[in-house]
């Protein structure tokens, strides 16, 4: 039996509703249970035990050697679409009262990963009860690794073909979003999230008493001669119409008040939306360190960390998102964001080898006393709202881009 695009979409919402109680109890399940990046065991077998209960044609665990989760929905043709979900938590205690507080002291899902997870298993669910309606197939990617740079995240997966067998034509990925009221989603086109990349810096000096500074190198007085300098390259050197942050977040150096040492080390993150000027920061630091040491008479080890690639949203699959989230949510419930955001996210990763559409979902509810922002140990969703939300968006562009791209 074909489905008319109405019947098509009031199914899919229908089912999503069905499985609202599900979904609450899955995402309190994962809360409680935080694991942290590339240590994501448990979350990777309750993700795979789901697929196999909803019938997924394919369910791979400890993809190429890590915890990820790879699951795939075969519809009638050959085209695929893929849907992305990260399920790492944060080294944090949570400080929110609530029944499904994290039982792993320490941990806690303060970036809303456990929501993202489990939105992808709702849509996984609503989609195998399309199946047969399917045009295509539906890859469904629960990553590993998102929150650190020395882990295998996005890249990795790519490296060994996530995106290939079969190969992807398009991905969507979902964030939670603090700023939205819950019920609401929003996206852009264009440049999206900020590249994120990290530095260490070790400023050599010579040591001395520090009565007698002319008789030493101070490397504190150059580092904090160095960190203003750096500082600066943003103001001076970066054109104003193209935002970048740099930021020195740690500085470690001396053990004695009385006593000049002979290094001093600051580590920090940098910022940019363009490509081009990400390559470009990091000569130009390299160059403010060098000179500030040499006019100081000291010496330094410069250490420039690529992370992750900015998140660009590719026109086409996100004018197509924009107009679906209308239609299944309502005009109201979609914001076309007019800024990027300065955050990082390896969802940059996918869209430097396919099209797709990173989306914010909004989390905020002044009434239930949700509105901390991510990575906060107070960080909530209004989980009524927002895991329902979250699982029709999902289900519906991945059964309306395979319709249309068949």
């Amino acid at each position: 039996m074909h489905l008319t695009p109405v019947e098509a979409k009031e199914r899919i919402k229908k089912l999503s509703e069905e499985i609202k109680n599900e979904l609450i109890n899955w995402r309190r399940h994962i809360h409680m249970h935080p694991e942290l990046s590339g240590q994501e065991y448990e979350t990777g077998k309750f993700v795979a035990q789901k697929l196999r209960e909803f019938g997924v044609d394919q369910v791979i665990e400890n993809f190429a050697g890590t915890t990820a989760v790879i699951g795939l929905i075969k519809g009638k043709h050959d085209i695929t679409v893929a849907l992305r979900a990260d399920m790492d938590a944060l080294p944090m205690v949570e400080k929110r009262d609530v029944p499904y507080r994290s039982k792993i002291e320490g941990v806690m899902h303060s970036c809303g990963h456990d929501a993202h997870t489990t939105i992808l298993l709702g849509a996984a669910k609503v989609l195998m009860e399309m199946k047969e309606h399917l045009q295509g197939n539906v890859k469904l990617i629960f990553q590993p690794c998102e929150e650190r740079m020395d882990c295998k995240g996005a890249k990795y997966l790519i490296e060994n073909g996530v995106l290939e067998d079969p190969k992807v034509s398009a991905i969507f990925g979902i964030h939670m979003f603090p700023e939205l009221p819950a019920g609401k989603v929003g996206t852009k086109i264009g440049h999206f999230m900020a590249s994120s990349d990290i530095f260490r810096v070790k400023i050599k000096g010579k040591g001395s008493h520090a009565s007698r500074p002319h008789m030493g190198v101070d490397p504190v007085l150059i580092a904090s001669q160095t960190i203003n300098s750096l500082h600066h390259i943003v103001s001076r050197k970066v054109d104003p119409l193209h935002p970048a942050v740099i930021t020195i977040g740690k500085i470690n150096g001396g053990f004695a008040e009385n006593i000049i040492p002979d290094e001093v080390e600051f580590s920090g993150t940098v910022r940019t939306l363009s490509i081009d000027l990400r390559d470009q920061i990091p000569k130009w630091m390299e160059h403010t360190i060098w000179g500030t040491t040499l006019a100081y008479g000291g010496a330094y080890e410069f250490e420039y960390q690529y992370g992750t690639p900015p998140v660009i949203n590719n026109e086409k699959t996100t004018k197509f998102a924009l107009s679906m989230m209308k239609d299944i949510l309502g005009n109201e419930n979609v914001v076309e964001l007019e800024y990027p955001s300065m955050g990082g996210e390896d969802f940059g990763e996918y869209l430097l080898k396919v099209p797709g559409t990173f989306i914010r979902i909004g989390t905020r509810n002044e009434e239930k006393d949700i509105t901390a922002p991510l990575h906060s140990p107070l960080f909530d969703i209004d989980e009524e709202v927002v895991l329902l939300t979250g699982t029709k968006i999902m289900a519906y562009l991945a059964y309306k881009w395979l319709e249309e791209n068949s």
